[in-house]
């Protein structure tokens, strides 16, 4: 199993996978794609007739590419994972909460993309106010239908918090205000070891996107 990621510094999209893989200690290796830099990634795309964007998934010479397909794919391989909540209302949740972080919050992703190396307070616009409000009342939603007192979006780690991992970030690195519950959370997830490791690697990474890292100035 071989996952294709880019930068560990800004790619919300290559976190989410590879996250659930390190929590769930499913054995992968991997390789960053540096997109801005090179055309390592166009020709990968090219060759193996895949969108030219991360992450994309290798299993035995199959390609599987977007992230909530691998999540998808990860939770009916390895079942034993519970990377999908076994209560069928909390599951149905994770997964409308999930498919709403995949097609939404444009603003919050556009005007304040991930970098977890960086902090910069900034004033939310009013589309990123909406989108902080409606991230408070998922937040909410999941506190009132979780049945165990885990600290994740579940209680255990599933692919609710793979999937709103980024959003830790970019309310840290913007220093933006959402709820006490989801300070909650993004404290246990910045605990997570592999959340850890991946800042660290990322912080060895020595690739700059400058419009990433000129945000808010």
């Amino acid at each position: 199993m071989h996952l294709y990621i880019t930068y560990k510094r800004y790619s919300s999209w290559s976190l989410r996978p590879w996250l659930a893989l390190k929590v769930s200690d499913i054995a992968f290796e991997e390789t960053l794609l540096p997109f801005a830099h090179g055309e390592g990634l166009a020709q990968f795309a090219r060759q193996h007739k895949v969108p030219a964007t991360v992450p994309v998934l290798e299993v035995e010479g199959q390609m599987i590419w977007d992230s909530l397909a691998i999540l998808e794919y990860l939770a009916e391989t390895y079942p034993e994972k519970n990377l999908w909540p076994e209560d069928a209302g909390l599951r149905a949740l994770s997964r409308s909460a999930c498919a709403e972080m995949h097609s939404g919050f444009i603003a919050l992703r556009s005007e304040h993309p991930m970098n977890c190396h960086r902090v910069h307070p900034m004033v939310p616009s009013k589309p990123v106010q909406d989108d902080l409000l409606r991230l408070a009342d998922i937040w909410a939603l999941f506190a009132e239908s979780k049945s165990s007192s885990g600290e994740f979006l579940c209680g255990n780690f599933s692919i609710a918090d793979a999937m709103f991992a980024p959003v830790a970030w970019r309310a840290k690195g913007y220093q933006l205000q959402i709820s006490d519950e989801f300070d909650r959370w993004s404290l246990a997830m910045m605990q997570l070891p592999a959340m850890q490791e991946w800042v660290a690697d990322g912080a060895a990474e020595t690739w700059r996107v400058a419009e990433t890292e000129t945000i808010g100035t």
